[in-house]
């Protein structure tokens, strides 16, 4: 049977970042995709204009549906939107059978929050315990360690306060490192790094996204954490390098990850299409 996944996220309409980018890489890699919307989002590679947070009982009538019916073999969360919502898929993660990986999305690229403090607090003291893995990047690591991140030392660091709160694996991603892209695994007591040649580009919208659903994919196949991660980090690496430049603003990551035309090419359709492309 075809390995199935499962992302419980929120609605990116311009389709670079949320339970779209989710549902593309599962595609890409073989697995069939199921989804559980959480928020509807306005919002394109420019801005966020508008949230609407779905009420939890119909957020939890979707879960219900799918697991009544195409059992998956792993899944994600990503922006859940509020305490009440956070409070819910965490109960019901309790008893999955089925690894999850929380990517615990806080703020949008633009900026925008996606979530409040109060269900931060939740998310930490219900949903981390039902988490495999958990895929904070530095803000979000700082936020849930109770510190300030900025190099790998305070990562490492970061990465092992979480895992107290009950999540198996922790994975705190360099993307605002200086220098190589190195994320940080903490696993049963060990730290592996993950380093990466920065492509530096405005393109990144969705890259967390990306990152999580490539690993919850992999679970999916029944790889091992390391294994997961080292092939999902190879994915947005070049997902990264080969964007396709779309869109004025923080534009989407290649999720085919193949080659593309050439980098000035797409650069200059940017500058045709967008008069002020940043």
């Amino acid at each position: 049977m075809i390995p199935i996944a499962l992302t419980i996220a929120g609605s990116d309409p311009s389709g670079g970042a949320g339970l779209q980018a989710d549902l593309k890489t599962f595609h890409q890699y073989g697995v069939y995709g199921a989804s559980v919307v959480t928020l509807l989002t306005v919002q394109n590679t420019q801005s966020v204009s508008d949230i609407k947070i779905l009420d939890r009982n119909f957020v939890i009538a979707q879960l219900d549906a799918v697991l009544d019916d195409i059992m998956p073999l792993a899944a994600k969360t990503g922006a859940l939107g509020n305490a009440a919502n956070v409070a819910a898929v965490a109960h019901r993660a309790a008893s999955f059978s089925f690894p999850l990986v929380v990517d615990p999305v806080m703020i949008s690229k633009h900026g925008q929050p996606l979530i409040d403090d109060d269900a931060v607090e939740v998310l930490v003291r219900k949903l981390l315990p039902a988490a495999f893995l958990v895929t904070p990047n530095f803000s979000e690591a700082s936020k849930l360690a109770l510190m300030k991140v900025t190099n790998l030392r305070t990562m490492e660091k970061s990465a092992s306060v979480i895992a107290e709160s009950g999540a198996k694996h922790v994975l705190v991603k360099g993307g605002h490192l200086a220098g190589d892209a190195v994320d940080v695994l903490w696993s049963n007591g060990k730290t592996y790094l993950f380093p990466a040649q920065r492509t530096e580009t405005r393109h990144t919208h969705g890259t967390g996204c990306v990152l999580s659903a490539a690993i919850t994919a992999r679970l999916a196949f029944g790889d091992d954490i390391v294994s997961a991660v080292t092939e999902a980090k190879r994915f947005i690496t070049e997902a990264i390098r080969t964007y396709p430049g779309l869109g004025c603003g923080s534009g989407p990551v290649n999720m085919h990850a193949i080659a593309g035309p050439p980098r000035k090419a797409m650069e200059a359709l940017d500058c045709r299409i967008c008069p002020s492309p940043g």
